[in-house]
């Protein structure tokens, strides 16, 4: 048995890992050393025992003693100026060093607050501060524009990796994605060809256990530069504040896993290094780097690379929910339509199941099936009748909840096996349980292959003595899953919806007499998910936005004068960039509460409401010397003055920065005579779209054009001109010639 197995003197599963303290291992890695001080008067408490390797001091001639008889003056002041700091992170590294054989050796002290000590590690550094500037800006400022112009997680992921892997010369640099139950899967990977792929592969959540996924959230970076270290003991053992083992969650230099080294060692990796990748607050997978043999990466490029790993989350944050955002718009419209429906039905069922869309569209389901006083409605693929009754009385006898899912029926359902073609994943709104009323929605069977690398179902190996040890799996190779009876699993925000249609269906059957005021409560419920919506985007999405805008400050500051002009202006471009991505959040959130805002309608002259609009865009129509045409006197109307105001102003901004003809017009007008829902249009001889773009560019953050072409923009204008528009009961359409022009058309109600 290696010295990495770990003997087990009672039964074993799983989550015996989870229980492994590794946040207090008592030792630390001996690249580095660590002192516990008294943060009042650095009084040194505690301290690694590897100090006569760096300093030719043992331990006992340490302790007690205060940190002064080790620096000098200059650098304790520098010491204790930092500590005036609230957060430490933004003072580290420290530069230090210390006198030995009257040679300074330089270190980077790196802080932190730990119980109620101070904790102070301190790496050997040869690193030439002012280079590390350059070239941590060098290396940010390319990783940045890939970045930029990625548009699908895919992209980023792969740019990001290759990015890392530049930076720290690591052999294997991959991208590691937690699904819901915390197995992870390898979405990105750059390595050399002799390496066997990872790539495509999914790892069990036992691989990095519930303790281990803590630690990754509360440090972006964790580095391993051999993995066949001995481990320096802290001595004493104890926290003399706590008396209890000192707690190492946010230390650099924490000691390994026993566990996770041999886990190491199994897959051939001498040295490694992760970086975490968050989400709101959340761990959503880890930049996992390998190497071969040893490998130590200097405290300013692990600064580089942490730098990236925060605009990576940032930059899939807002990918992945600006990818949802549509579609969670087509689920509150199509609950919004059911509703409609039902309240014009007769029989609330004709109102879900006769019209499009209808409880299919709501949940993306291909089968679905309303229970009610013992009959049943059905619309797509089913059950048959008597399989949906069976189905509903094993939901009365052993189902209590409002709602119940799963993308496994058969696993609770046994019975259900045989309805895998219809009836693999299942979804069940319970509206009266004592009438065995329901609104079932079936999906069916999609068959899977999962690629395992090596087999996820050996966490423990038997000795010949028949003992039984924890030890981690030795082989990587690919372990191929086929998984079966299972559908695609259902979203949070379609759970949402169906229990928002479950208390809309309430309301229909139970309180007739009281209809509106439930509606009223439904839509308050609405807006309030909205609300969160926006306060996640406004606060969780922008905090560690300006995180990194600030960080970006404070490199000009504190480097500005080592700078030249080229290099402060560049660094400029990168705060620019961390501010369009504020605009694009503020683009969203306006879009989001387009629809809660009641409309205050009114008669408006649509002559006085354009010139407000053209005088608002007069500089820019000044600027670029543009020809405004309006033939003849525009009527009155009837709407909301200033989102109609904003409809004009979007529209005739796009027609002044979309156009690189020497002479330049703009022509506004209407085709139908009041009182008829009259056309309006907005015309120009700009640039042009092609026909194949007509529909995408009124889709949120769709820009068919570089974002510093023409510019620059959020991609939101026509999309919020659209949602207006429609509000006010009226369409909105192109017609264009690529090269020549196009011309915007709305409608709206005209005055009698």
């Amino acid at each position: 048995m290696s010295n990495n197995d770990i003997t087990i003197p009672f039964p074993v599963d799983l989550s015996n890992c989870n229980k492994e303290p590794i946040h207090i291992p008592g030792s630390i890695q001996p690249h580095g050393v660590l002192f516990v001080l008294k943060e009042a008067d650095l009084t040194i408490l505690q301290v690694s025992d590897n100090t006569f390797n760096l300093f030719g001091l043992q331990p006992e001639e340490l302790l007690n003693k205060n940190l002064s008889e080790l620096l000098e003056s200059d650098q304790i002041t520098l010491l204790k100026d930092s500590l005036d700091q609230e957060d430490l992170l933004i003072v580290n590294p420290i530069e230090l060093s210390i006198n030995l054989d009257n040679k300074f050796v330089h270190y980077d002290g790196i802080v932190h607050r730990s119980d109620g000590v101070l904790i102070l590690e301190l790496e050997p550094t040869k690193l030439d501060k002012r280079n590390a500037f350059f070239k941590f800006y060098n290396l940010v400022k390319v990783a940045m524009s890939k970045l930029q112009y990625a548009s699908t997680l895919a992209e980023i992921s792969q740019i990001i990796v290759k990015e890392v892997k530049n930076i720290t010369g690591f052999d294997r640099v991959m991208l590691y994605r937690f699904d819901e139950n915390w197995h992870g899967t390898v979405i990105a990977e750059v390595k050399p060809e002799y390496l066997t792929a990872y790539l495509g592969l999914h790892y069990p959540a036992s691989d990095i256990p519930t303790q281990a996924r803590k630690l990754y959230t509360q440090n972006w970076l964790r580095l391993i530069p051999n993995t066949y270290y001995q481990p320096a003991a802290i001595v004493p053992t104890n926290n003399p504040v706590t008396d209890e083992p000192l707690d190492l969650s946010r230390s650099v230099l924490r000691s390994v896993s026993p566990l996770h080294v041999e886990y190491m060692h199994n897959m051939g990796v001498t040295a490694s290094m992760s970086i975490s990748i968050m989400k709101d607050g959340n761990l959503w997978g880890l930049i996992a780097c390998h190497h071969q043999s040893p490998k130590y990466i200097p405290y300013e490029i692990r600064n580089a690379c942490e730098f990236l790993g925060q605009m990576a989350s940032l930059e899939m944050a807002a990918k992945e929910d600006s990818e949802d955002v549509e579609y969670k718009i087509q689920v509150k419209s199509c609950h919004s339509k059911l509703v409609e429906y039902m309240s014009l039905e007769n029989n609330f069922i004709d109102g879900l199941i006769n019209n499009q869309p209808n409880l299919l569209n709501l949940v993306n389901a291909q089968g679905a099936a309303v229970c009610f006083h013992g009959e049943y409605f059905t619309v797509g693929k089913t059950p048959e009748p008597q399989d949906i009754q069976d189905l509903v009385e094993w939901m009365h006898q052993n189902q209590h909840e409002e709602i119940f899912y799963t993308d496994s029926l058969a696993q609770v359902y046994p019975q259900a096996e045989k309805l895998r073609d219809v009836a693999s994943g299942l979804m069940a709104l319970s509206i009266s349980k004592s009438q065995k009323n329901y609104v079932l929605w079936f999906r069916s069977e999609v068959v899977q292959t999962v690629n395992w690398g090596g087999n996820p179902n050996k966490p423990v190996e038997v000795k010949e003595n028949g003992s039984i040890y924890l030890s981690p799996r030795k082989s990587f190779e690919l372990w191929q899953e086929t998984v079966l009876l299972k559908s695609l699993p259902w979203k949070s925000y379609e759970v949402n919806a169906a229990l928002e249609l479950r208390s809309a269906i309430i309301g229909m059957v139970l309180r007739k007499a009281d209809e509106l005021a439930q509606l009223n409560i439904e839509l308050e419920r609405s807006n309030n998910e909205l609300d969160a919506f926006a306060y996640i985007a406004s606060h969780d999405l922008k905090e560690p936005l300006r995180g990194i805008h600030n960080y970006s400050n404070f490199l000009i500051e504190d480097y500005g004068d080592t700078l030249n002009e080229e290099g402060k202006s560049k660094l400029k471009t990168l705060i620019r960039l961390t501010q369009r991505m504020e605009d694009l959040i503020d683009s969203l959130l306006h879009f989001s509460r387009l629809g809660r805002v009641d409309l205050s309608m009114q008669q408006i002259d649509l002559n006085d409401l354009v010139h407000c609009s053209l005088d608002l865009l007069s500089a820019r129509i000044d600027y670029m010397n543009v020809d405004i045409q309006i033939p003849r006197p525009l009527p009155i109307i009837y709407g909301d003055r200033v989102q109609i105001g904003e409809v004009f102003n979007n529209l005739i901004a796009n027609s002044i920065k979309y156009n690189d003809k020497a002479e330049k017009w703009i022509e506004i007008g209407y085709i139908d005579e009041p009182p008829l829902p009259i056309t309006f249009y907005v015309r120009d001889n700009g640039i042009g779209i092609r026909d194949k773009h007509f529909d995408a560019i009124f889709r949120i953050f769709k820009r068919l054009h570089g974002p510093s072409k023409y510019g620059g923009g959020t991609g939101a204008g026509l999309t919020i001109a659209k949602k207006i528009v429609e509000r006010h009961g009226g369409k909105i359409w192109v017609n264009s010639t690529y090269g020549e022009g196009s011309t915007f058309y709305f409608t709206l109600q005209g005055m009698d």
